[in-house]
């Protein structure tokens, strides 16, 4: 995940939501949605951020409705938020946090896009290349950051007049 980021001791959930990971990936949709939706009873509203930010994350792609993967993803934000502000900076996982900011806004703005709400899709978008300093020159970070070119393009494609351009604001004479 984050650089420097030191060997500890397996974690049972991060563990078993790797697992349903897995088996979605591997092509059963319906069963890693009903496993995950077990976990997330298990960890509860008020379980650590990190599992609730990693499991909605990966819950929002195996949702068939748009709003109901942003739902999930919105989840993730705000887990993952819990984790960045000021009082939990010193958390454990705040560097896992940081690392999947860049992609929790990729995906956002994807759901948006899908819903019609290009101007929320261009807000995370921003905001998904402002985190995506944080990512390494790996597969994983060449992979977000090539998410977030082809947002970029598609909300392009999106506005041909220009009138919703990326870049700062024109000045009023």
């Amino acid at each position: 995940m984050a650089q420097g980021q030191e060997q500890t001791a397996p974690d049972a959930v991060m563990t078993r939501i790797g697992q349903v990971v897995i088996l979605h990936h591997a092509g059963d949709r319906e069963e890693a949605r009903h496993r995950f939706l077990q976990l997330w009873a298990e960890i509860g509203a008020d379980g650590a951020p990190l599992h609730r930010c990693t499991l909605a994350h990966y819950m929002a792609d195996t949702q068939d409705d748009p709003a109901d993967e942003l739902a999930w993803d919105l989840r993730a934000l705000t887990a993952a938020e819990e984790l960045t502000g000021d009082r939990a900076a010193a958390h454990e996982g705040a560097p896992a946090a940081r690392a999947l900011y860049p992609s929790l806004h990729v995906n956002l703005a994807a759901d948006y896009l899908k819903l019609g709400r290009n101007g929320a899709a261009r807000t995370h978008v921003r905001r998904a290349r402002g985190a995506a300093g944080s990512l390494r020159d790996d597969g994983y970070g060449k992979g977000v950051r090539a998410a977030i070119a082809q947002l970029e393009l598609r909300l392009a494609e999106e506005d041909p007049d220009g009138a919703g351009r990326w870049g700062p604001p024109r000045q009023r004479p």
